[in-house]
């Protein structure tokens, strides 16, 4: 499976992924010492949302499009929009997200290691104090920059899986990224297929990781389709306080939104 930020950008799973960034980042910010938002997939920033694609397989449709409009219950999905349909046309990606909600306090590293998209990212971001983006691999941001300085933290960590064996490989950085900062929030996002796939690779990241973990699940196709997009799949190690029981109110609302 390939997952291409710019061919996906604004569907379900991007909406899934973005409203818990946004309330993972939240939750960060309740304090009033700085962290670091390290983004070891950052993509090109944001997204058009029709020019130069293909608008009959526009995926926003079925994803941030069903929201947009809408007046949500939960303050978690209020809190997103706000942000996510700030720009008629266009879809902020993670950096932007975060890049809107950070204080002078806190800083971030985002790595992106095709050089176009990096390119992008480095354009839409010139004038953000205290963020730098590097054009290279993620993974080995996580052996360079953890622990940080400030001790608090949020990884995101979101590739576009190319080969099946790259499922492996996030598990091996996120164990070695917890090894360096064992205290530190990580986001994995994985997309699936199959839930017997799923089950399977996070039960395999459980054990590497040997810290709280919470999964979060949202599905657009029955769980044995095997279709090629059937769900979104999020694994938080180290979840902060409340990120579960708030998930349970506003992740359901978001399934009937869609």
């Amino acid at each position: 499976m390939k997952y291409r930020h710019s061919y996906h950008a604004g569907n379900f799973a991007d909406v899934h992924k973005h409203v818990t960034l946004v309330a993972l980042l939240d939750a960060l910010l309740r304090k009033d010492a700085g962290f670091l938002y390290l983004d070891t997939h950052a993509g090109r920033g944001s997204y058009p949302l029709e020019a130069g694609r293909d608008t009959s397989q526009a995926e926003w449709r079925d994803g941030v499009g069903k929201l947009l409009g809408t007046t949500p219950r939960a303050a978690e999905l209020t809190r997103w929009l706000a942000l996510a349909g700030a720009e008629a046309g266009t879809y902020p990606g993670s950096p932007l997200l975060a890049a809107m909600l950070l204080r002078p306090a806190d800083r971030a590293a985002l790595f992106e290691l095709q050089s176009d998209e990096c390119a992008a990212l480095h354009d839409s971001l010139t004038s953000a104090a205290r963020i730098r983006v590097a054009c290279g691999d993620g993974y080995h941001a996580l052996k360079a920059l953890l622990p940080p300085a400030e001790r608090r933290g949020l990884i995101f960590i979101d590739p576009p899986y190319e080969e099946p064996a790259d499922f492996d490989r996030v598990i091996d950085a996120l164990a070695n990224g917890l090894q360096r900062f064992a205290t530190g929030v990580f986001c994995v996002w994985a997309p699936v297929k199959h839930a017997t796939d799923l089950t399977r690779w996070v039960g395999k990241l459980a054990r590497r990781a040997a810290r709280p973990i919470l999964l979060s699940q949202l599905w657009r196709a029955p769980r044995d389709a095997r279709a090629g997009l059937a769900g979104s799949a999020l694994v938080i190690v180290n979840p902060p306080w409340q990120i579960e029981a708030r998930m349970r109110e506003w992740l359901p609302e978001l399934q009937q939104l869609m």
